[in-house]
């Protein structure tokens, strides 16, 4: 196994795991081993078989569930997975990385309150780490604890300030309370960091300058991000931008420059 995980050839790190599992059939971590090579070389049906013999010789192993976890997740399954990653955290209480992996799951499968108690379970045992504080800040939103999820992307921002999403992410967070000059700051901080220039987040960026009043510059942005994008993507930026335009003029009906930007929006999304 120490010859395997040093050989830099993935087929031949398969073949040495394999070789392990023939001398010590007994060792639950040859059999583990033997799994992870296999998803490396796309050999499913052997990764499968191999897991599943190492949950035979050791079904309370976390180990063992985090890597069947992540095994179904890679085949999206995504019911097994969260069933491994829940199985690996009992297990092993301070397993960050399956708490983290066990949010993630059942975030997919829509349910954001259990996804937020295992992000913070994860959190209970990695503190500082800013992609599991900035989950917590994104699941805390999207259930409508606006206080808190700020608070947690502010601290994303000041352990990572580096971190684009962070900034992307705590921008929304402000926008969705009405802060519309701090959202501003927060997406160009984000934007200004952030070597790919991604253009969802250009076009939100665009939609804060709408909603603080900077219709000029939300023209600018807007049209010069959408118009980047390939066609199937720039129409569902621009359904995007006008969803949230119009849900900025519903809270103030504004009949001035606000909506003829969004009637030349929705013309061009119609056109």
């Amino acid at each position: 196994m120490t010859a395997a995980f040093s050989q830099p050839d993935a087929v031949e790190r398969r073949r040495l795991c394999e070789a392990a599992v023939k001398v010590a059939p007994e060792f639950p971590e040859a059999a583990l081993a033997l799994a992870s090579a296999c998803r490396e070389t796309q050999e499913l049906p052997l990764a499968h078989e191999a897991i599943d013999r190492a949950l035979s010789l050791a079904p309370g192993w976390a180990a063992a569930h985090y890597e069947a976890g992540k095994f179904w997740l890679g085949c999206e399954d995504l019911a097994r997975a969260r069933d491994h990653f829940r199985r690996a955290g009992e297990c092993m209480p301070r397993f960050a990385s399956a708490f983290s992996n066990l949010g993630a799951t059942l975030g997919e499968l829509g349910d954001p309150e259990a996804a937020l108690a295992a992000f913070e379970q994860a959190l209970a045992a990695d503190a500082e780490n800013p992609t599991l504080l900035s989950n917590v800040g994104v699941v805390r939103r999207e259930l409508g604890h606006l206080g808190a999820s700020e608070e947690a992307l502010r601290r994303v921002v000041a352990l990572a300030p580096g971190f684009v999403f962070g900034h992307y992410n705590l921008g929304h967070t402000l926008f969705l309370s009405g802060r519309f000059e701090e959202s501003l700051e927060a997406y160009l901080e984000g934007q200004q960091r952030d070597p790919d220039r991604n253009l969802r987040q250009a076009c939100r960026l665009a939609m804060v300058r709408f909603a603080a009043g900077d219709v000029e510059g939300a023209d600018r942005d807007l049209w010069r991000a959408a118009d980047a994008a390939p066609p199937d993507e720039r129409e569902d930026l621009l359904l995007e931008a006008y969803e949230i335009g119009k849900a900025v003029l519903d809270v103030e009906p504004s009949p001035g420059p606000k909506q003829v930007f969004l009637d030349r929006l929705a013309a061009a999304i119609m056109a």
